[in-house]
């Protein structure tokens, strides 16, 4: 009874051993069909393809013309050739298609298709071979089962149908081994009509590939905000369909047509973006996390021109930090530096992880310009940004931003992106809708433009004509406000509106008699400062109380700043120049420090320089990351070239910063002489004090005129620049310089 007992007992061990087996089998199984399962087919038909290869070769070697295949290959020879005749050479083709097609679907279900390809090809081709190798007798060439196929065709539907039947297998046969389809583009053309605008090519739209591998369809683009909108360039004349809106209008107040440079000067997107393989990215990405306790699912892939974002949803409970601590994992894993994680999307509960392209798309700014998006838009200052990620066009209104701060390490392409601002700009508005004033400190990049009609003077390269500059725009401003409330309006666009386009349409329809009315156009004026760190280091106080000012009050009178620095420190981007110009592009920095002085969060130090950016504007809560178009040196002469060359006999209109009025001079505010200018009501009383003393100082200024010590340094700094004392060295004494006064100078000057 023992014995039994214990028999059962062990029977009862075996069985719920056998059912623990039977349930880690199945786990085990769950596992295979994961990821790993889809390698293993993967490494299934790169060995079958290998197979493939070494029997073609093995049967190229056992031909009777080479006959170096040993005993196998003789035996091997003398079977095939009794079964297919001379179609015994399409064997080694044959398997040599298999093998390429093998290898170029490793990602595919395909072996059965291309079994069923293959076997349809090799008999197609024997019957063929046997039917036009026939001689007198009925025997051809193809061998026993060329012949088996071959006879009843022709039996059933003559020599040349069968003929037909058979060259169309042997092509279906080849479609289904490659899975190529053919596109019968000129038997298309025959039957349909293509519209194709003037002088325009489509590319097609960036992938965005879905979850299920699929790209998704303009329809899907559209539903999701993710439309490119792009197409090739258009002709100069499409611009005749304009309407007669202020900023947008060709007509000119002289009456003369502006016809916008041709975008057949500026380039378009070229070179596809290297992504590597997706689904093999997707696979890691997901089981890196999981490693780490994340389960996530992967969702959309968007690819862009330097970068691909893989979405993935994580699981409930899991927090977001969790993944963003896993960075510098997912680099390790992915091979792939840098990487930024985007934890949320912006208006998606998906986690985005960006990963850098091995080789990038050039945006052309010919792409962006010829775009509907910019095309058929009536904002007179839209400016195009470059593409975000899947390929979809970014633009901005400088209008509405109102002004715009560009910073970056250098050689991150900042200059290029200034370049295409200002091209932007130029291709949507003549000289009489908007103006600029360009200050270059190098010398070098905003020289180019020095010669279009759209400036008000030519590019500056002092720091001390800078400030005059500045302060012409600020006397400009209240000179506008002035003129907007006597017409009793809020702005530019209602001055534009209601006083300048209906003058525009009477000069249009003129009639003889009518009584010219003179009408002050007020163009937009755009201010673009290279190098702000350059000439903030020489006038820090102006420059910064200069930007301030036009940064609080100018929007409403259409004036607009960009400035650009390749220095983001707390003394170049000061609190206030941040807290007034809310519309901000980071390119690559060197740290997060410097993104954070920037963006106000960290993000830039991730990027991967030439044009990549992130674009914070005011309506955004996260920045935006786009890659910039780029112009070349070329591209911007041409564009420069043609402007000069369309407006040579026009008088250029220029400001005079020095003083003197100019007749040709269509802005009445002017700046003053600073030397004749006393921007302290205490300058005169101290240059006095300072003649009669025979000595200055900021103390002594600070006793005799009972002033603190920041007027009384202002007033010493303002007696130096115009030429009253000399310059401080040390602890001498500052010289006495004005010799111009009649007031007798004492003897000898004291110091402090």
């Amino acid at each position: 009874m023992y014995i039994l007992l214990k028999y059962t007992d062990m029977f009862g061990k075996n069985k719920k051993d056998s059912k623990k087996e039977k349930k880690r089998s199945e786990v085990k199984n769950n596992k295979e069909e994961s990821p790993t399962s889809h390698l293993q087919k993967e490494t299934m038909n790169a060995i079958i393809a290998v197979v493939f290869f070494v029997l073609a070769v093995f049967l190229v070697l056992s031909s009777g013309l080479i006959d170096k295949g040993g005993k196998a290959g003789t035996s091997a020879y003398k079977i095939f050739h009794y079964l297919f005749g001379v179609g015994y050479y399409l064997l080694p083709i044959l398997f040599f298609i298999l093998c390429v097609s093998f290898f170029r679907s490793l990602q595919k279900k395909l072996a059965l298709t291309h079994s069923i390809g293959g076997t349809l090809f090799f008999l197609s081709s024997l019957a063929l071979i046997n039917i036009l190798s026939q001689s007198g007798d009925g025997v051809g060439s193809g061998g026993v089962i060329g012949g088996f196929i071959s006879k009843p065709l022709i039996n059933m539907f003559d020599t040349w149908v069968s003929i037909i039947i058979l060259l169309a297998l042997i092509i279906i046969s080849l479609l289904t081994i490659f899975d190529a389809p053919i596109r019968f583009t000129f038997i298309k053309s025959l039957f349909v009509k293509k519209e194709v605008l003037p002088g325009t090519e489509d590319d097609g739209p960036e992938v965005i590939i879905t979850s299920n591998g699929e790209p998704l369809t303009d329809k899907d683009k559209k539903e999701m905000g993710k439309e490119d909108g792009s197409f090739g360039p258009k002709k100069a004349q499409a611009m005749e369909d304009k309407k007669d809106e202020f900023g947008i209008s060709p007509l000119l107040l002289n009456g003369k047509e502006f016809i916008p440079p041709p975008l057949s000067l500026l380039n378009e997107d070229h070179g596809k973006p290297g992504v590597g393989d997706i689904k093999a990215n997707s696979n890691i990405i997901k089981r890196t996390l999981a490693n780490f306790g994340i389960n996530v699912e992967m969702d959309e892939i968007s690819i862009g021109p330097s970068i691909t974002r893989y979405a993935l949803k994580p699981a409930e409970g899991i927090k977001l930090s969790r993944i963003v601590g896993l960075q510098n994992d997912l680099s390790l894993a992915l091979a792939a530096h840098p990487i930024r994680i985007e934890a949320p999307i912006p208006g998606k509960s998906l986690v985005g992880i960006e990963i850098p392209n091995s080789t990038k798309t050039t945006v052309g700014l010919g792409t962006l310009l010829s775009s509907n998006e910019f095309q058929n838009s009536d904002k007179p200052l839209l400016i195009s940004l470059g593409k975000g990620i899947s390929g979809m066009s970014y633009f901005g209104n400088l209008a509405k931003a109102p002004h715009l701060l560009i910073a970056g390490a250098t050689g991150s392409g900042k200059s290029v992106t200034i370049h295409t601002v200002i091209t932007s700009l130029l291709y949507r508005n003549s000289p009489d809708n908007l103006k600029f004033i360009m200050i270059d400190p190098k010398r070098v990049e905003l020289t180019l433009y020095n010669k279009i009609p759209h400036l008000l003077t030519p590019v500056i390269t002092e720091a001390k004509k800078t400030i005059l500059a500045l302060k012409w725009a600020a006397k400009e401003m209240d000179r506008r406000y002035d003129i907007l409330q006597a017409e009793s309006l809020q702005n530019i666009s209602s001055y534009h509106k209601n006083i300048v386009e209906p003058e525009l349409k009477r000069r249009k329809n003129k009639r003889v008699g009518d009584e010219e009315k003179q009408v002050e156009t007020m163009p937009y004026i755009v201010i673009v400062i290279d190098e702000l760190a350059d000439i903030m280091q020489a006038y820090p106080r102006e420059l910064e109380s200069a930007i301030v000012r036009l940064a609080q009050m100018s929007r409403a009178v259409g004036i607009h700043l960009i400035l650009s620095t390749q220095r983001p420190s707390v003394n170049v981007i000061t609190g206030l120049i941040k807290a007034n110009i809310p519309s901000r592009i980071a390119l690559q920095v060197a740290s997060q420090i410097d993104s954070r002085t920037i963006l106000d969060m960290g993000g830039a130090e991730k990027l991967l320089g030439a044009g990549d950016m992130l674009y914070l504007s005011g309506e955004m809560s996260q920045p935006q990351r786009i890659q910039s178009a780029y112009i070349s040196e070329s591209e911007t002469k041409s564009v420069v070239k043609y402007l000069v060359d369309s407006y040579v006999n026009e008088i250029p209109t220029e400001i005079n910063i020095t003083g003197d009025n100019q007749k040709n001079n269509i802005f009445e505010a002017t700046i003053e002489d600073e030397k004749m200018e006393n921007d302290d009501d205490l300058y005169e009383e101290a240059r006095q004090t300072v003649l009669e003393a025979g000595k200055a100082s900021t103390s002594y200024l600070q006793r005799k005129l009972g002033v603190g010590y920041a007027r009384a340094a202002r007033l010493i700094d303002m007696l130096e620049e115009r030429g009253v004392i000399g310059p401080g060295s040390g602890a001498k004494p500052r010289e006495i310089l004005d010799g111009g006064n009649d007031n007798e100078m004492p003897p000898e000057n004291t110091s402090e």
